[in-house]
This record gives structure tokens, C-alpha cells and sequence, in this order.
């Protein structure tokens, strides 16, 4: 039966055109899914405009936005696809996570969190609720394919627990994702002025958070050098290129740590001075770093909710006869309830009569 979901025709859509464009060679056709998330404005759109290689001017993301990509791995061959996702409003969208991660793709499926490095106050709350919500809907969808398919469900949990190495120091004090995360920290141009000690913070932090989910971290900015290494580390997501393995923990260059490369005793202890440590309560080593992390950059009410636009008003998306239907409609509905609002008044009257 025909779908109306419009993802999955879109998704069928690319599928079919790439099948027709085939030679006939029956070559196997890859795909896997990418999931961008991240602060508002934190350029989660400029860094998939920039690794599709588009020269368009990025534009607010509203709601759920979907592209894709195709790479070509030989010649004469049929061109791999990838599904880019990603989720616009901050955190205030957080119910529409569960339609790019579905039991059909987890298997292929990696999450980029792109965190806003100029605004350190948003940092934590950001990343710690889109985290959240989006393990426990992958914890959700793990659990749906156990019951479909339980061999996929058990290869997925194994090649979690392969994070790090069986000999790690560390591998028993983590807490993987089930699918690749990698978390980019945006803005390094306008971070790198910050003042060393709070760089110092904040690189201790999400290196941290990243070797606990047993994720990547990378810094970039818009400049082509910082941007040619991202792209280079979305590629190997979206199709399976080889992953470089150099990495960086110097303050004073971008961050580039691999999943599985760094270790706590590298990393070193939360950034508060030990008498600040023993009067910080906390359950787990996350909570400990959060508050550690806190201390130095107190969250702040991000108001994600109030700032969401009504996209019916917005001019990129206008179109004549619909907006001219759309004012007529607005202006029967005033009618309506001004009318409407005559008649209770006068029942309401004649009560009292």
C-alpha cells in the first residue's frame, strides 16, 4: 500500500531513481541516515550545505527538515545515499526525534550534536535534554526491534559495547549511545577570544561528556580549514569514508578527539578546585561535571518555546492564492466569534430578564 508519510515517499523517491540509474550491474545500493541537532542558530544547516558541497545561503530550519546526498563509489557505479536529518527550535521540538530514528534504519543511523561554543550559559541544558529525549527514544526503538528482529537488536548492543577497547581503563565507567555520536562544537572563531581559562572549561567538559556517551568531538568554524576537517569526519558517517584518526586536546587549536581515543585520566578532574569538589553532591561522575560546570557558567532559561515562529507568517514561505484563502478565512473566522459572541451575550440577557 502506498505511504503518506512524506518522508518515506521522499526516502522511496531517491531510492527508485537511483535503482533506474543502476547499468545493470546489480551492485547493492547503501544507505545510512544522519541526525543533526544543536542550538538555534548554532549552524547545524551551514555545516550539511557545506559537506553536500551546496552554495546556498542557509535559512532558518523549521520544525524537521530532510535532504540527502549520493557519492558515487567507483566508476560505473551505482551511488550510495545519505539521509540528512535535522531538527530545528533548540529543544523545543523534541517530539519529532521520533521520526528520523525508526527500527528500519538504527542500524545506519548516527547522531550529530552540534553545540553552540559562543554561548557557554546554553551549553549543558542544550545538550543534556536533546541527549536525553533522544537515547530514550533509541532505547525505545531498540527494545520495538528485539521483538521483530532480535539478532539486529543484539549486533547493535554488541558493537555499542566495542566502543573502547576490552583492555580500556575506563571501559567499565561509561555509558555509550547505541548508534555513533559525534558531538561538534560550532563557532570556534568567535570562541578562541574567549579568555583561557574559560576555554580551558569548556574543552574539559565536553571532552568529558563525550568520552562518557562514547562519542567524537570535533570544533569548527566557517573557515575552510576547520570546515574541510568536519566534512571529511561526515563523510565517513554518510558514506562510510575512511575515518581520520589524527587527534587534538591543545587549547589553543580545535578540539578533534575520536571516539575511543581519549581516557578520564587524560581528561584529568572537574574543573573546580578540590574544596569546591567535596561540597558538590552528586550521584554519578555526569552530575558531578554538570555542577562542576555550572559553577563557572550558570544555565539560563534558553525560552525556546516563546521564540518559535509562526511559519504561516513567514515570507520565505508565502504563496499568493493560499495567503490570500488564508485572510479570507481569518477574516469569517473574526466574523464567526464576533457574532457568535452577540448571541451569547444576548442569551446570557435574556437569563436575567
Amino acid at each position: 500500500m502506498p505511504s503518506d508519510n512524506l518522508w518515506d515517499i521522499a526516502a522511496a523517491e531517491v531510492l527508485k531513481e537511483n535503482l533506474e540509474n543502476q547499468d545493470g550491474d546489480g551492485a547493492e545500493i547503501w544507505e545510512r541516515s544522519l541526525f543533526f541537532m544543536g542550538n538555534k542558530q548554532g549552524g547545524k544547516t551551514s555545516i550539511i550545505l557545506r559537506c553536500l558541497d551546496r552554495d546556498e545561503i542557509p535559512r532558518p530550519t523549521l520544525a524537521l527538515e530532510y535532504t540527502f546526498g549520493r557519492r558515487a563509489r567507483g566508476h560505473n557505479t551505482p551511488k550510495d545515499i545519505a539521509h540528512f536529518w535535522e531538527l530545528g527550535g533548540g529543544t523545543s521540538l523534541l517530539d519529532l526525534v521520533c521520526i528520523p530514528i525508526t527500527t528500519e534504519n538504527i542500524k545506519t543511523i548516527s547522531i550529530v550534536l552540534v553545540l553552540d561554543l559562543s554561548k557557554p550559559n546554553e551549553l549543558w541544558s542544550t545538550m543534556e535534554r536533546l541527549l536525553q529525549v533522544t537515547r530514550k527514544h533509541l532505547e525505545k526503538t531498540l527494545t520495538e526491534l528485539e521483538k521483530t528482529n532480535p539478532k539486529l537488536s543484539n549486533e547493535i548492543k554488541l558493537k555499542m559495547c566495542r566502543t573502547l577497547p576490552k583492555d580500556h581503563p575506563d571501559r567499565e565507567l561509561i555509558d555509550p549511545f547505541s548508534v555513533p555520536l559525534v558531538i561538534i562544537g560550532s563557532k570556534y572563531d568567535i570562541f578562541q577570544d574567549f579568555e583561557s581559562e574559560k576555554r580551558k572549561i569548556i574543552c574539559k567538559t565536553l571532552r568529558f561528556v563525550s568520552h562518557y556517551y562514547g562519542a567524537s568531538l570535533m570544533f569548527t568554524s566557517k573557515s575552510e580549514p576547520h570546515m574541510a576537517k568536519t566534512r571529511a569526519f561526515i563523510n565517513h558517517l554518510a558514506f562510510g569514508l575512511e575515518r581520520s584518526k589524527s587527534m587534538s586536546v591543545d587549547l589553543n587549536k580545535p578540539l578533534c578527539v575520536p571516539s575511543g581515543m581519549d581516557s578520564l585520566s587524560h581528561i584529568g578532574s572537574p574543573p573546580v578546585s578540590d574544596s569546591d569538589i567535596g561540597q558538590l553532591y552528586a550521584r554519578t561522575p555526569l552530575e558531578l561535571w554538570k555542577k562542576a560546570y555550572d559553577k563557572s557558567f550558570p544555565a539560563v532559561n534558553i525560552g525556546d518555546l516563546k521564540d518559535i515562529k509562526d511559519p504561516a507568517k513567514d515570507p520565505q514561505y508565502s504563496e499568493h492564492e493560499v495567503d490570500v484563502m488564508r485572510a479570507q478565512k481569518d477574516q469569517e473566522l473574526e466574523q464567526y466569534k464576533r457574532n457568535a459572541s452577540r448571541s451569547w451575550k444576548g442569551m446570557e440577557f435574556e437569563s436575567h430578564t
